[in-house]
Parts: C-alpha cells; structure tokens; sequence
C-alpha cells in the first residue's frame, strides 16, 4: 500500500505542460461527465497550450513518489465587482491514488491559496458524484443551489451541484 507521506503538493509551472497534459486527458477520458471540457477538444490542443493554462491559472498538483498523481485549479474571478470570488475547478486524482487523502489535500492547497486572496471559493460537482460531494462539504463547502441538466454528453444529462465555502470568519 502506498502511504501519504511519499506526496508533495506544489503549483505546476508551464515546465510541467506535459505531466499536466497527460493527467488532464486521462480525467477528461476517465470522467467525461465530471468536466465541462471534453476529451476531443482539449486532445486537439498542442503542449502550448497546456503551458499557457498552466501560465495563466494557478494549478496544484500532487505528487506521489514523484508521479503526478492529482490536480486541481483554482481561478479568481476577474472584475471589480465580482473579484471577492474564485473558482476551484479540474479537481481530479488518479484511480490509483485515491482514498489516501489526497483530494482533501488538494482542496485544501487550493483552499490555502485562496484565502489570501479572495473571500469565497465556489465550484460545481455532478450530483451523483457523492465521493467528490463529501470531500468538497468535508472541507467546508455548502450546496447553495442545483442546475438541472447543466451539461449534456452523448445525449445523457448531468444534473450540477453548486457549492461554496465563505473563506471569511462568521460568513457560512
């Protein structure tokens, strides 16, 4: 069994394009109700792109043994009037490197980076995804609404669950 303590949890610079790239299409494959990107779209990109992601959005990953075992990204909202809120998006961790903790360390890296910046944290998750729903309420996010059919893949619809975590004291 592999153990928590081979893991560091780092933001991925445009130099780790290619581990990125990698871990992204392989979610995407894997779990293409879970994104609202899709595999085809973002396969079609060349490393550059990914690079320019990885440039532009701060993205954590978490290395097991020195493998890329999980990401997820946090993004601020741009605006004056909406620049108190970021988003936590392309959670995933790899099939085998799940039920070690590593999701709630990610979510937490994310967490940590935000709280310096912005005042709330929001994100949305497929409701049958009940795995991921209990990481995101486990670390202090609260569902606040419901988007019926909020994404559609092969003619199926995918119910989301908005959620949130208010950064800030005495504000859940």
């Amino acid at each position: 069994m592999t153990t928590i303590r081979d893991l560091q949890i780092r933001r991925l610079e445009p130099s780790d394009a290619a581990l990125y790239r990698e871990i992204r299409l392989e979610g995407l494959r894997i779990s293409p109700e879970a994104f609202g990107s899709t595999f085809e779209k973002e396969n079609a990109q060349p490393q550059s792109w990914f690079e320019a992601v990885l440039g532009r959005a701060d993205v954590f990953g978490a290395f097991l043994d020195g493998t890329l075992a999980g990401v997820a990204a946090y993004a601020a909202q741009e605006g004056s009037k909406q620049a108190h809120k970021a988003t936590l998006w392309g959670m995933y961790v790899r099939n085998t490197a799940r039920n070690l903790g590593l999701g709630k360390k990610l979510v937490a890296a994310v967490l940590n980076h935000a709280r310096e910046r912005v005042e709330m944290i929001q994100l949305t998750v497929v409701s049958e995804n009940d795995d991921a729903r209990r990481l995101y309420s486990a670390s202090g996010f609260v569902e606040y609404g419901y988007e019926k059919r909020g994404l559609k893949r092969d003619g199926r619809y995918y119910d989301r669950v908005l959620m949130v975590n208010y950064l800030g004291e005495g504000l859940n």
